[in-house]
């Protein structure tokens, strides 16, 4: 370890060094062949090429007084910081000339600690706050140095660049943040000749100390930023959150969990302090495990009687553990099943996608049910929607769903038919945990509860069984369900929309379906007209399916033999069957010519009388007047119904275009067709 008197001996060699340095013109970028530190002699290098002066006397520049406290505001939080290691500094070196002080990145000091004559004393007379110690304005020192190196580095003697600074020794290091950003130096000057070395190794430990206090001061601040976030989460979230300690006592609750138990009676008690059996009941040993086995659990069901009614939820939790996995407590959720159940019935397409657009028709029995569905579609009331299978009843019910203030629920469809008699109860109403062998662990909830918010449709609502008619019926009236094997009654807010293919009435005479439940759901009721009724409406939807069904894009032509087959058959099976007939021609049909062999074999064969009737041969012309005319007569409308063929088939079964074509007006033009034959 270098002596005082060792480095002033170097420092004699140094000033040699500086001497020759200082009078010698040399150029910027040579190799300086001078016996000094390397640092030292790159500084030189730079305040020479800089033009700093090393034989000029002056006081150092220094901040305005605005300047000056915009410096010091920027900086506040390092000067706070670097105070108490500055005056730890300043008590060891205290009444030896030596200042402590403290810059900004541009190496203006900020901060200074010396003995009382330090300003009076020519060796630190230029360390004031304020004044600027860069290598530009103070030539080679360690304050300006070590900014720019950013390292610490010690300046002794003549290896200052400036002449006035012979006379002083300086140690200083540069100060970064946590992300490694220059901040300022920590320096420690005073005579040259109580120069040490260990001056340098204390500076570096004080810089060192005040980085650490900025890092902690930096991750203080994020845990700050963190828990705030944390909070603003737990009190704003729309699940209700409890926090546990390790023993099951409540710490905390966020306000959703208050917004809960609001409406439960008797729930007072929970509060943090409380135990979790005030919360959870029978159901604490849940979280007795969670806490003693570390096991987490989710989507628990948990009821609370509210007076009229079970409410529901479904609770999740998990252990908290610290870093030598000792659990010490747990977080639990508590979140309403109407919010799952929302979310289950959103992403499973429990959802209604068509409306009174989709459906297509012109006829007046079908403009007249659409009426009065858009109509019962603002309602809360039961609708009975009745036709034959294939008419498009669920397409009314989704219609009437999107329409109504509940569109934004589930729509939810149970065809009453395809469901065992066993299974219909447990479908609908649900079922408590053990109910029957086979039961789900936790239970299940029925569709009525699925749809609650929503609309539920029962299609086929005649093959209901009686047994389970009774429960329905007790359900529409009360609004509360009970699950197969639970006396607790369940609120549940639904609209209920019912299909059938049979006449109710004649099934009530029958005996097959109870007359009171009739009349509970037959509060409005939907005719859907047959296919069969509607004829004129047959080529819009033949067209509208071939439209939609024809992704390749191949614009099929049709036949006018095709048109006027598809328009007066009588289609048992409806607006279905119809479609399934043009997905067939769509799928089969080589080409774009849509002819009579493309269609089904039970459809290419129907001949009812009236076609038989109008394909009987033309018999020759007859003799006499009143023969001739009829005959005539004859030819002009086989013509004219050749010609409304064809125009139907050009236009694709468009009646209006058709009638527009031909000059006529669209009743005309009905009644023709009515009279050739061309629809039943």
């Amino acid at each position: 370890m270098a002596s005082s008197a060792q480095i002033m001996k170097a420092a004699v060699n140094t000033f040699d060094e500086w001497t020759k340095f200082t009078t010698t013109v040399h150029a910027v970028d040579k190799k300086y062949p001078f016996a000094v530190k390397k640092e030292i002699l790159a500084s030189w290098a730079r305040c020479n090429r800089a033009k700093v002066e090393p034989n000029v006397f002056r006081i150092h520049s220094r901040l305005n007084s605005t300047a000056l406290q915009v410096m010091l505001k920027r900086n506040s939080e390092l000067i706070a910081i670097a105070k108490p290691f500055m005056k730890n500094l300043y008590q060891i070196v205290a009444g030896s000339g030596f200042v402590v002080a403290l810059t900004d990145v541009r190496g203006h000091i900020m901060e200074i600690l010396g003995d009382q004559d330090m300003l009076k004393n020519p060796m630190t007379e230029s360390f004031y706050q304020g004044a600027s110690w860069s290598e530009e304005e103070a030539g080679t020192n360690a304050i300006g140095t070590a900014l720019v190196i950013q390292k610490p580095i010690q300046v002794t003697g003549p290896e200052h660049y400036c002449r006035m600074h012979h006379c002083i020794t300086c140690s200083a290091a540069p100060i970064f943040d946590p992300q490694g950003n220059l901040l300022g130096a920590l320096d420690i000057s005073g005579a040259s000749s109580s120069a040490h070395l260990h001056t340098l190794g204390m500076v570096v430990a004080a810089t060192e100390a005040i980085m650490a206090q900025l890092d902690i001061r930096k991750k203080n601040n994020e845990l700050n930023v963190t828990n705030k976030r944390l909070t603003n989460i737990f009190n704003t979230m729309s699940d209700g959150v409890i926090m546990v300690d390790s023993n099951g006592i409540i710490t905390d609750l966020n306000p959703i969990v208050f917004q809960i138990l609001d409406s439960v009676p008797g729930k007072a008690e929970v509060k943090p302090g409380a135990s979790m059996e005030c919360f959870f009941g029978s159901k604490h040993t849940i979280i007795r495990k969670m806490l003693r086995c570390k096991e987490t659990f989710a989507d628990i069901e948990i009821m609370f009687d509210v007076g009229n009614g079970l409410n529901h939820y479904l609770a999740s939790g998990a252990p908290v553990t610290n870093e030598q996995g000792e659990i010490t407590g747990g977080v639990i959720v508590i979140r309403p099943i109407q919010q799952v159940q929302s979310l289950v019935n959103r992403f499973s397409g429990h959802y209604g996608t068509l409306h009174f657009s989709d459906i297509i028709g012109e006829s007046k029995s079908i403009l007249e049910a659409v009426r009065v569905a858009s109509l019962a579609a603002t309602t809360t009331s039961n609708v009975l929607l009745q036709g034959e299978s294939g008419t498009g009843k669920e397409i009314f019910a989704q219609a009437i769903h999107n329409r109504g203030e509940r569109s934004a629920g589930p729509f939810i469809a149970v065809n009453c038919g395809a469901l065992p008699r066993e299974l219909i109860g447990s479908e609908l109403f649900g079922y408590a945990e053990g109910a029957f062998t086979g039961a789900k662990r936790g239970g299940k909830p029925g569709k009525f509860e699925l749809a609650s918010g929503g609309t539920l449709f029962l299609d086929e609502i005649g093959d209901m069984p009686l047994e389970q008619q009774v429960a329905l019926l007790r359900v529409l009236q009360e609004r509360k369900v009970n699950r197969i094997g639970c006396e607790k009654e369940i609120p549940v807010d639904v609209r209920v929309i019912c299909a059938t293919n049979k006449c109710l009435m004649e099934e009530v005479e029958k005996g097959t379906f109870r007359k009171d439940l009739y009349y509970r759901l037959n509060v409005i009721s939907i005719t859907i007209p047959p296919l069969r009724e509607r004829a004129e409406d047959i080529a819009l939807l033949f067209n509208y399916f071939l439209e939609k069904l024809d992704k390749h894009c191949c614009h099929f032509e049709v036949s006018a033999k095709v048109i006027e087959r598809i328009v007066r058959y009588n289609w048992p099976g409806n607006v279905r069957e119809l479609q399934n007939v043009v997905e067939r021609i769509v799928s089969l049909t080589e080409g774009r010519m849509v002819t009579l062999d493309n269609l089904p074999k039970e459809l290419r064969d129907w001949q009812p009388e009236s076609i038989k009737e109008s394909n009987r041969p033309v018999v020759e012309e007859p003799s006499g007047i009143n023969c001739m005319a009829e005959w005539r007569q004859r030819v002009w409308e086989e013509n004219e119904r050749k010609e409304i063929l064809v125009l139907l088939s050009n236009h694709r079964g468009n009646v209006s275009l058709t009638a527009r074509a031909m000059g006529i007006s669209r009743n005309t033009l009905y009644r023709k067709m009515k009279q050739y034959a061309i629809y039943n």
